[in-house]
């Protein structure tokens, strides 16, 4: 009679799973991998078609330029000029739009909310032409007001969603005890909700920052001078003496990212925090 262990077949499910991710990992990586060696040679090894090969030695030379140029300072202070502010425009007009969906119901809520979040569908290039003349009227174009107009109210549905999302499990008792308290709706959302609300206000802080940082798109429409260009355009703008500058390039890319993974690693912190603030102490 054979064992059960002897009978026990063999999955390869898990081993090809494993495989898959392996491979898509690698091809993810790839371009991060190109960049990163891109950085670190000289624009001779690069033309010579020595890209993917390890260096023999480390050349600075490109995050010197880059750091020293101040170009890259006039693109990093007008990429912060439109990200810090639209990220917290459209994070708090989202805040306020989904605690009133949520928290605050009247005739008709449900079809405003449907029309609010119906903006996350429309695709960007459908208002490109509009967006542009509407601007362009105002006087506005190459300038950072338009960008900083679009990325806040495109933010704005989908931070609503997720706020009223989340606002939405927070137990109606609360409120009411606040109320009972004395307090006032804008009480109730700065005291008690926000504070339970800080997990996904971090998580969509975060993506609203990354998002406009890493934007091209509406920078291109909107800007035209070199002054108002922010660091995206910036790298695709970056030329060498007589050709495109490969190495400046990826070493910008690198530098440009870090802001993304600052604001990652710092609001980390309040995943955890503000998990912590809605337990109940035993």
């Amino acid at each position: 009679m054979a064992s059960p262990v002897a009978e026990k077949r063999f999955n390869p499910w898990p081993v090809a799973i494993f495989v898959i991710l392996v491979v898509l990992a690698v091809m993810f990586l790839l371009p991060t991998v190109g960049v990163l060696l891109s950085s670190v040679k000289t624009t001779r090894e690069i033309a010579l078609g020595q890209l993917w090969s390890m260096p023999q030695a480390l050349f600075m030379g490109n995050f010197v330029e880059v750091l020293g140029n101040p170009a890259v300072h006039r693109y990093f202070l007008n990429t912060l000029i439109v990200t810090v502010p639209g990220t917290i425009a459209s994070t708090a007009l989202g805040v306020l739009a989904g605690y009133v969906f949520a928290k605050l119901p009247f005739r008709g809520s449900n079809a405003l909310f449907l029309a609010v979040i119906a903006g996350m569908f429309f695709p960007p290039q459908v208002i490109l032409v509009p967006l542009f003349r509407l601007f362009n009227g105002l006087g506005l174009i190459d300038t950072l007001w338009p960008v900083f107009i679009v990325h806040t109210a495109l933010g704005i549905p989908i931070c609503t969603l997720l706020m009223r999302n989340f606002f939405a499990t927070v137990p109606t008792a609360l409120r009411e005890a606040a109320i009972l308290e004395g307090a006032n709706e804008w009480q109730v959302l700065t005291k008690v909700v926000l504070p339970l609300s800080l997990p996904a206000l971090a998580v969509l802080a975060t993506l609203q920052f990354t998002w406009i940082w890493n934007d091209f798109l509406w920078p291109l429409i909107f800007t035209q001078s070199d002054e108002m260009r922010t660091v995206m355009l910036g790298i695709v703008n970056l030329k060498g003496q007589y050709s495109v500058a490969w190495g400046v390039q990826g070493a910008l890319s690198l530098v440009a990212s870090l802001p993304t993974l600052i604001v990652f690693l710092f609001f980390q912190r309040f995943f955890i925090k503000g998990m912590t603030m809605g337990a109940v102490k035993g």
